[in-house]
């Protein structure tokens, strides 16, 4: 595997410059997918990386690039919101940079049989492991009502209650087993061909479904909280997320680990409660953007947004607390 062979990941040089990755250095790619992060952060310097997927075609992948990095590359597979489990599991307590690269990955996409993109016809299956319920088990098992909410919530689409609908009316002629079967269903009750941004109407649909069969958000949580527990004082955390749902989580909870209510200025004087000392210290107060030339060679980028933040010395928070702070 040659170097030309790489996958170039979206914004790989920002997210590897905002670890400042340094010799001797340990780092973990929570999101290998097709090895992007990974391959710039080992040839950035001579540091270890721990690469983690939840998909088993990843960490095939990963033995490729492990032949040329050695022992300074170590593929676990599993869940990055397991990552200080998994990192533990190797003998290691902290480490010095975080990467998080989210959403499905260019391989999972490009790849028919995956089934999570209508731009090719394959088994409706979205499932980034190979375990637990697939698409085709929601859409052909959900109640019009529950998967109306999916959706809406997940997919931001305004016509989710028609498109439920029209999805529970279709599978009592049939089961509906394929990606081109369920974009059609969609794109016959969403009006035109495109919506008015441009957006395929089978689009928010397809991301809904993705985001429940994966549970996401509730994975991206928990890889926060983990990587929170898993960095050393002055590690770097970088997360790049593409849509708003996603960033928002992001924003979320570096907000509460500074210690910021939400909606509260930041000229106030502090609260009187008694408060826990920040264990995050934001690096950029706006999210990193990709440049006008990296979204012209790639369009997928467009959406992406890079958030950047520092651990402090502090005790990690845990759950209960960022529940508390940004969910009541």
């Amino acid at each position: 595997m040659g170097a030309a062979q790489v996958h170039i990941s979206v914004m790989g040089g920002e997210t590897v410059d905002a670890l400042e990755i340094r010799a001797g250095g340990r780092y973990v790619d929570g999101t290998f997918g097709a090895g992007g992060h990974t391959a710039t952060m080992l040839g950035r310097a001579d540091c270890h990386v721990y690469a983690i997927d939840r998909d088993p075609d990843a960490i095939v992948r990963g033995a490729k690039l492990r032949e040329l990095h050695g022992d300074r590359l170590t593929m676990i597979e599993g869940c990055f919101g397991e990552m200080d489990r998994l990192i533990r599991a190797e003998g290691i307590d902290h480490v010095d940079g975080v990467a998080l690269d989210l959403g499905v990955s260019s391989p999972q996409i490009d790849q028919a049989e995956r089934g999570f993109s209508f731009r090719f016809d394959g088994p409706l299956d979205m499932r980034m492991g190979r375990d637990g319920e697939s698409a085709a088990d929601v859409v052909n098992g959900m109640a019009e009502g529950e998967l109306a909410d999916i959706i809406y919530t997940y997919g931001e689409e305004r016509h989710s209650r028609r498109i439920a609908k029209a999805i529970v009316l279709a599978r009592t002629d049939g089961a509906i087993l394929t990606t081109s079967q369920l974009a059609g269903i969609v794109r016959r009750v969403v009006p035109g061909a495109k919506r008015g941004d441009g957006i395929d109407p089978a689009t928010r649909t397809f991301q809904a479904l993705r985001i429940h069969v994966n549970d996401e958000l509730g994975e991206l949580d928990r890889g926060l909280e983990s990587a929170e527990r898993l960095l050393a004082p002055g590690g770097r955390l970088a997360v790049i997320s593409f849509h708003s749902l996603e960033d928002r989580r992001v924003k979320e909870f570096l907000r509460a680990r500074q210690g910021r209510e939400a909606g509260v200025s930041r000229h106030a004087p502090p609260p009187t409660t008694n408060r826990r000392e920040p264990s995050f210290a934001v690096v950029a107060r706006k999210p990193i953007r990709p440049s006008a030339a990296e979204i012209d060679a790639n369009p997928r980028s467009r959406s992406a947004r890079l958030r950047v933040a520092e651990r402090t010395a502090a005790p990690a928070w845990g759950s209960s607390a960022w529940e508390k702070e940004t969910r009541s």
